[in-house]
């Protein structure tokens, strides 16, 4: 009995901890929970200081256009490689959609002490950024990189060899400033659809009060 009663402790201990990571079992991984409570409940973005490739401050959103936003880092040899191709389809489309009044693409370096705006600009050349479209930015205060981090969900962990491990994503900014949904990296074209809906909501006339 006592062993019985044991086990069923360890069982229920166990399902305790699967809802607490799961987000009450509609998640399967912490991935899924977080993109999950985004979706929920928009989280609206600090107003910290960005820089882009020529030195000058960049803001995390824009108000006349909705961002599609990553996170990288010029050394990464892996993810990134994959979200800079991403993102060099999404330029493409939104060039040839004419839709750079709208929409923008913005690239965020979680390495700000090596990632200065020169290697930035060398890494966005690299990558044929179009400025009109795709920027690259860094933190200009890397105390602030725990909050930025935090606000988005990202989680970066060195991996010994001088580089970081990370997880990756899509982020999509409405133009108030907040993350309202997070994407995968390997469907850009449902994070395009998903930013153009964000782009009509905002057109979309105001109702006027007592009507």
């Amino acid at each position: 009995m006592r062993t019985l009663l044991a086990l069923l402790c360890v069982a229920l201990a166990g399902g305790s901890a699967l809802v607490l990571t799961t987000d009450g079992l509609r998640a399967f991984t912490s991935e899924d929970a977080r993109r999950l409570d985004v979706s929920e409940a928009p989280v609206q973005l600090p107003a910290l200081e960005v820089l882009g490739t020529d030195g000058r401050p960049v803001s995390l959103s824009d108000p006349d256009r909705v961002t599609l936003l990553d996170f990288v880092y010029t050394r990464c040899e892996t993810v990134c490689r994959t979200l800079g191709s991403e993102f060099q389809q999404l330029q493409t489309e939104i060039r040839a959609r004419g839709l750079q009044d709208h929409v923008r693409l913005l690239s965020i370096s979680f390495d700000p002490e090596h990632d200065t705006p020169a290697e930035l600009a060398a890494y966005a050349r690299h990558q044929r950024a179009d400025g009109a479209v795709w920027q690259f930015a860094a933190l200009a205060n890397a105390a602030d990189l725990p909050k930025l981090l935090g606000n988005f969900g990202i989680v970066v962990i060195p991996d010994g060899l001088g580089g970081f491990e990370h997880n990756a994503a899509i982020h999509v900014v409405d133009q108030r400033g907040r993350l309202v949904r997070i994407m995968d990296l390997s469907n850009p074209a449902a994070a395009l659809t998903e930013a153009l809906a964000r782009v009509a909501a905002g057109n979309a006339p105001k109702a006027r009060a007592g009507s």
